[in-house]
């Protein structure tokens, strides 16, 4: 999400409306006590991707979040979402990068306290969800700014950051990320920072890691691990899906796998929502259906102006191969999303399609929030 913000300006008119068969009309509609159904995205964002990239880094612009955004968002019925801060790469230190980050969005959830809740526990998940809120997860894709001090942590954690991912596509001195052929393990210093996130109750996250050092985290870790936004290997063969061992691992330990709504579901051409369903029914043959849900990848608003998207993700894609972290299937003819599951509704028409598929009520609550909660609730507590 927020490593893929610095080039893309506007893109597609594509909405649908709101599916009216399948789970919406069972479990989307108010509960015995009045609640909403629970959902989570486990990566993800809520800004409005048609206005500049400028505009929507900028704490000054309340980070792209305008009046249309946060109406959104809050119409897609999202209960809370993690929200990538701080240093993912390139220039300047990743450690103060990061701190400014963290002060910034506090600043920006209080000022929002309407509409926004930071999350610090599964209870305030709930909380949000219960107020009409949506909860703001803050998590990290890198931890390059923990430098070589692992009780960098702890201020990270006072701060409110609940989720931090190991490494990003490229290698740090925790170990080595999804495109680098050495497929170097936890080092040494990874397992000190994996021991402080166990210490202060952070969730790890194995998204865009190579596979040795997800395997190496997953069996260090004390507690349940995540992978918040992937494919699997075994439908779609790209350095950024998981394979079926590092999937199993992180279900035997307790965890979750979020599916995201990106180009790696497919081998070749755009994926679409059927990719999607392929790869969380994939990963709930392989985890169970009590360790897989959603990790978009994505934000909600839909996309006005597909010229000038296609414009814009042509510079994107050759900035990002241009610095080295570009992963195989990123392609400028190819978008970030899936064209048919985009905007408000695109929640609400996954469920619809998970229930036209078989899959039962119980099981597409877990899909959409439940397993992530379940997982926070073990962890934050």
């Amino acid at each position: 999400m927020h490593d893929r913000r610095s080039f893309l300006s506007a893109a597609i008119a594509a909405g649908a409306a709101m599916a009216s068969a399948g789970w919406p009309a069972l479990a989307a509609t108010p509960d015995a006590r009045g609640l909403r159904p629970l959902i989570i995205d486990a990566l993800g964002g809520i800004d409005n991707i048609n206005l500049p990239a400028a505009v929507r880094d900028d704490p000054a612009h309340d980070f792209g979040i305008d009046a249309r955004a946060m109406a959104d968002a809050r119409a897609s019925g999202l209960s809370a979402f993690n929200m990538t801060i701080g240093y993912v790469f390139g220039a300047g230190d990743p450690y103060e990068k990061t701190l400014a980050d963290v002060q910034a969005w506090n600043a920006y959830i209080q000022r929002q306290s309407a509409n926004l809740l930071l999350v610090r526990d599964a209870g305030d998940i709930r909380r949000a969800h219960r107020e009409g809120r949506i909860g703001v997860i803050l998590g990290f894709q890198n931890a390059a700014m923990m430098g070589q001090d692992a009780r960098r942590v702890e201020v990270f954690a006072k701060g409110g950051v609940r989720v931090v991912q190991l490494t990003y596509n490229g290698p740090n001195q925790l170990g080595d990320g999804s495109m680098v052929p050495t497929n170097r393990g936890l080092t040494p210093f990874g397992r000190e920072v994996v021991a402080e996130l166990n210490r202060n109750r952070l969730l790890v996250d194995l998204s865009h890691s190579g596979a040795q050092i997800c395997l190496d985290a997953a069996a260090a870790s004390t507690a349940p691990i995540i992978i918040s936004h992937t494919g699997c290997r075994a439908i779609a063969d790209l350095p950024r899906n998981k394979t079926d061992r590092e999937l199993r691992l992180v279900a035997d330990k307790g965890g979750f796998v979020g599916i995201y709504f990106m180009p790696f579901l497919a081998l070749g051409r755009q994926p679409n929502a059927d990719d999607l369903i392929a790869h969380i029914e994939h990963a709930i043959q392989v985890c169970g259906e009590d360790h897989v849900g959603i990790g978009t990848d994505g934000s909600v608003p839909q996309i006005d102006d597909m010229s000038s998207y296609m414009k814009g993700l042509e510079e994107e894609v050759r900035q990002r191969r241009a610095a080295g972290i570009s992963a195989p299937g990123e392609r400028p003819d190819i978008v970030p999303f899936l064209p048919d599951l985009m905007g408000r509704d695109k929640f609400h028409k996954l469920a619809d399609l998970l229930a036209r598929r078989g899959h039962s009520a119980s099981r597409i609550d877990k899909i959409l929030g439940t397993n992530f909660l379940r997982v926070a609730d073990s962890v934050w507590s």
